[in-house]
């Protein structure tokens, strides 16, 4: 199989990370072809999405659960509780982006996961299984920071790409749960790509229902990928 003349692998079937009693297997593009840094932006476009050095989408015998979304950042207007959530977190400043992540971003790394995914493999990783999932050299990456007072409370891990934001992690401090950081980071990823300029936000794969995935509903207008054409998203709910 060929993608912009790069070669795509199909994966072996795995455990599906979404549905225990599912299996999944994904299109991973040639991680090796040195064409990928170039049209990473394309790939986005086609439903693609990175993690570490791996560009990937499902392509689950039997499943379509996983829909591509996209937020159209100049469309998009707040809710009233999106509203409520930037009055509640005025105390928290703009998004600063850093190229490299720290120490002090690890640390959160850490809390975070062990606090949302214990015994999931994901809270036993050291610094170097942090670094090579959240970035790769090639990658535009940021670690776009939220401080409260000087104290670092959300990271967004964010790719820059020309005409759009690829929103590729987002962790944040589990003792401010009441502060719903993990949306107010999806917001200020808007803001940031309505001023540069850009179009899209891009959020992963939507699963309709999913208690870990139907979050993404809630930022609209967005479009979701149906048959290789970008549709406007029509969720209910």
């Amino acid at each position: 199989m060929s993608h912009h003349g790069i070669r795509v692998f199909l994966t072996a079937e795995h455990p599906c990370g979404y549905f225990r009693e599912r299996r999944a297997q994904d299109l991973l593009l040639d991680p090796h072809d040195k064409r990928v840094p170039l049209l990473y932006g394309q790939a986005l476009e086609h439903g693609f999405r990175r993690s570490g050095t791996h560009v990937y989408r499902p392509r689950c015998p039997g499943c379509r659960a996983c829909q591509p979304l996209r937020v159209d950042v100049r469309a998009f207007a707040p809710s009233r509780g999106q509203r409520r959530c930037l009055r509640r977190n005025a105390d928290i400043g703009d998004i600063q982006p850093l190229e490299r992540a720290g120490e002090e971003h690890f640390a959160l790394y850490q809390r975070y996961v062990r606090s949302r995914h214990p015994g999931g493999g994901m809270d036993q990783g050291g610094r170097h299984d942090f670094d090579a999932f959240v970035s790769a050299r090639w990658s535009p990456t940021v670690f776009a920071e939220l401080r409260r007072r000087g104290q670092l409370v959300a990271v967004a891990v964010t790719d820059l790409l020309e005409d759009g934001l690829s929103a590729v992690y987002t962790f944040f401090d589990p003792d401010l749960a009441e502060r719903s950081l993990g949306t107010l980071a999806i917001l200020r990823q808007i803001e940031w790509a309505r001023r540069s300029g850009r179009r899209w936000l891009y959020l992963g794969f939507f699963i309709a229902g999913h208690p870990k995935m139907d979050y993404k509903r809630r930022f609209g207008p967005s479009q979701v990928l149906v048959d290789g054409e970008w549709r406007e998203a029509v969720i209910d709910g």
